[in-house]
């Protein structure tokens, strides 16, 4: 398996440390992702974050051990927000109040991709894509897939892709407004 993404394609006001594991120090702010965990030692992903006037350590629960889902590290439309996933689980936080975020409702989130031009960052899930932007949830799109969603490319506002049809027993193409989050056409 290999090590988390950092993906810091769009501006920020943060710097962010992947730690190997938790530190025998803990510093002053320490916060644990979702508040609700039972066990969150075993695999948690252990970030360092550093904004302006704050520092805190984000101790982020796993959620899966399976190597396709996501993990790391991604700067969002939100310059003041970052985004960390810890084995398919998401967590947008904001660095001047970490007890303040968001947990992506996919379990798991498969892929994050950051669509710069469009001010987005993806979530591809099982059967469906969220968009995150400047100022939260921008869309989600209607089930593409009954499971298996893969992304294969976005160019000119528009996200291409496939998912595996159940009735059909085949991957069928979609293609997605990255605005809107709406079908663009049903079939390619």
């Amino acid at each position: 398996m290999s090590g988390p993404v950092i993906d810091l394609s769009f501006a920020h006001g943060w710097e962010a440390e992947v730690l190997a594991a938790r530190p025998a120090i803990l510093p002053a702010r320490h916060f644990v992702y979702p508040r609700e965990v039972e066990e969150v030692e075993r695999g948690a992903l252990e970030v360092l974050v550093r904004a302006e006037g704050v520092l805190f350590l984000a101790t982020c629960a796993l959620g899966f051990r399976d190597p396709a889902t996501a993990t790391g590290v991604w700067a969002t439309p939100n310059p003041g927000e970052i985004c960390l996933v810890s084995g398919g689980y998401a967590y947008l936080i904001d660095t001047q109040a970490p007890e303040r975020f968001t947990m992506i409702e996919y379990r798991p989130v498969l892929e994050v991709r950051a669509l710069v031009d469009e001010s987005l960052l993806l979530f591809v899930g099982h059967r469906s894509v969220l968009a995150w932007g400047r100022d939260g949830q921008a869309w989600e799109s209607e089930k593409l897939s009954d499971e298996g969603v893969t992304i294969g490319g976005v160019e000119g506002g528009v996200v291409r892709g496939a998912g595996w049809e159940m009735r059909t027993d085949r991957e069928t193409a979609f293609v997605l407004d990255a605005r809107t989050g709406k079908r663009t056409g049903n079939r390619e």
